[in-house]
């Protein structure tokens, strides 16, 4: 049994869970530092919490904040634009939440390496988090202590999950073939979600086409086929199916 104090080390020809950081694990040395700074793109909806994020990072010697964002949306077209060597971002956000945009980006950017800081901790968003492929999760409780340990394990292309977290990932790889996922989730095609959370804020088919530069009739599409998928009949049932699913965030 790993407790949570304790570091995982397994070696490359054993398994290919390699470099777990665990929250008070021990850390292999990072590498001397260059000339070239580790890139950091900060994405969260909140203010404070983008400045108090910024201000804990930019002390850390070698490393540069190159920018924010403030929705999942804007995160995306920013780590498209800047090429950060990590993208730290929040789940709940607006017009695109921070699972669909860590989706999106690391198959636009496959070399960015994205650490989730949110608040939600339930099972469910830990899989779904581990889904995207995401190389680090942590709590936003335990920022102030280890975010920059978070951080450096992801600079040195390690990962870096709290105890919980990786339970689970160890959970995975010693029970592969279990079936986990029991959300409807699983059905819909990424566009599909981006469309369920802005029906869930409460957008309508015509400023959904615009922010999504569809249709209004290929949005419409759209609908129908995630009611039907869903077995859902309004958008009262839906929008309560994007808040148990961690697509939108009641705040």
């Amino acid at each position: 049994m790993v407790r949570p104090s304790q570091a995982l080390d397994l070696e490359p020809a054993s398994s290919s869970l390699i470099g777990l950081d665990f929250r008070g694990g021990a850390r292999a040395p990072l590498r001397a530092p260059d000339s070239t700074p580790f890139r950091i793109l900060i994405v969260d909806d909140h203010e404070i919490a983008r400045r108090g994020i910024r201000d804990l990072l930019e002390k850390h010697p070698g490393w540069q904040v190159c920018g924010e964002a403030t929705d999942g949306r804007d995160a995306v077209k920013r780590a498209c634009a800047l090429k950060p060597d990590l993208v730290l971002l929040d789940i709940g956000m607006p017009n695109l939440n921070g699972l669909d945009a860590a989706r999106q980006i690391l198959v636009d950017c496959p070399l960015t390496r994205v650490l989730v800081l949110t608040v939600h901790d339930s099972e469910q968003v830990v899989r779904d988090v581990l889904a995207t492929g995401a190389r680090g999760f942590l709590l936003k409780s335990d920022a102030g202590r280890d975010l920059v340990s978070a951080v450096e394990a992801l600079q040195r292309h390690g990962t870096f999950f709290t105890s919980k977290v990786a339970a689970l990932v160890l959970e995975g790889y010693l029970n592969p073939h279990r079936v986990n996922d029991t959300s409807h989730s699983a059905r819909l095609t990424p566009r599909e979600r981006e469309v369920v959370q802005l029906l869930a804020e409460g957008k309508t088919s015509k400023e959904i086409s615009v922010a999504l530069n569809l249709s209004v009739k290929t949005t419409e599409t759209h609908r129908t086929n995630i009611m039907r998928k869903l077995d859902l009949h309004s958008v009262a049932s839906l929008t309560m199916y994007a808040v148990r699913n961690g697509i939108v965030q009641i705040y």
